[in-house]
């Protein structure tokens, strides 16, 4: 089915695959979305955990046969299924991960909408000029953040991962993007930064630890996590602790869901629609919560 198709037919198939994502927003999301484009939207989650190639080869499979007009992939696959898409978008290509897959005249093409989706919600935290950006954790969601500093011309990226291979191999493939610089530590990173990021899934629920010791935080510091179970993870408690600007991983999973959406369907969805559903499902979780 064609993209357009989908305003005419009313019914949109779409879903997630990773592990583990029973607390995701995303149907939510994606359903209130299409709902309010006058379309039957139904958003699956697709839980496998542990799955090597020919385990994902068949998700994938099923996603090409069954009527999908495409999913979204998270932790841990999205650098795992790049080489089993027919086809990867530029930047997706680039950075060697993918969290969108649409399905198109039979072909898997794969997208990255978390670079798309960070460099919407962090533009607010920059500086004209002289931005310097500490990214801890170079799997998927950290390339993303790491290519969407670079679109948005931020020149002094330092790069943080526990396995410093796999940060090295990240700071090669920005080098066409201006490049970026591998931290010996967390501390080496964070000298002189004028912004932090977590890329990785520490202090997701049920982690309830921290990538960064509260005391290399200051006032003078924005601080953003990707992670959004929790909203306010132990890094941003912290870091608000000392005054500091900080970034709930909510713009992040917003704009990144408005983004595949669209690819899905070749239509614009609502985000402040989305962001409805997200805060939804987050207040059902915790009466206290509040909107960042």
């Amino acid at each position: 089915m064609s993209k357009r198709g989908y305003a005419a037919s009313k019914k949109l198939l779409s879903g997630l695959i990773g592990a583990p994502i029973a607390h995701s927003a995303s149907p939510a999301m994606h359903e209130r979305a299409a709902e309010g484009l006058g379309l039957r939207g139904h958003y699956q989650l697709i839980e496998v955990a542990g799955a090597d190639a020919a385990g994902l080869r068949l998700m994938l499979e099923g996603v090409r046969r069954l009527g999908f007009a495409g999913v979204n992939v998270t932790f841990p696959y999205k650098e795992a299924v790049v080489p089993l898409l027919d086809e990867l978008a530029p930047g997706a290509a680039a950075m060697g991960a993918v969290n969108t897959v649409v399905v198109s005249d039979g072909r898997l093409i794969g997208h990255n909408t978390d670079t798309t989706g960070f460099a919407r919600a962090v533009a607010p935290l920059l500086a004209p000029s002289g931005n310097a950006v500490a990214v801890i954790g170079t799997g998927g969601v950290g390339k993303a953040i790491a290519f969407a500093l670079a679109s948005l011309d931020v020149t002094d990226i330092r790069i943080f991962d526990s396995e410093p291979a796999r940060a090295e191999k990240l700071a090669a493939l920005l080098v066409k993007q201006g490049g970026a610089r591998v931290a010996a530590s967390v501390e080496d990173a964070l000298d002189g930064a004028t912004g932090l990021v977590n890329g990785t899934p520490v202090g997701m629920l049920p982690n309830r630890e921290t990538p960064v010791a509260p005391t290399l935080l200051r006032q003078n510091l924005w601080v953003a996590d990707a992670v959004y179970s929790p909203l306010i993870t132990p890094l941003l408690a912290a870091a608000q602790a000392k005054g500091a600007r900080i970034m709930t991983g909510r713009e992040l999973a917003i704009y990144q869901a408005a983004d595949a959406f669209e690819l899905f369907t070749g239509l614009a969805p609502s985000t402040e629609i989305m962001g409805e559903a997200f805060d939804g499902v987050m207040a059902a979780r915790s009466p206290a919560y509040h909107a960042a």
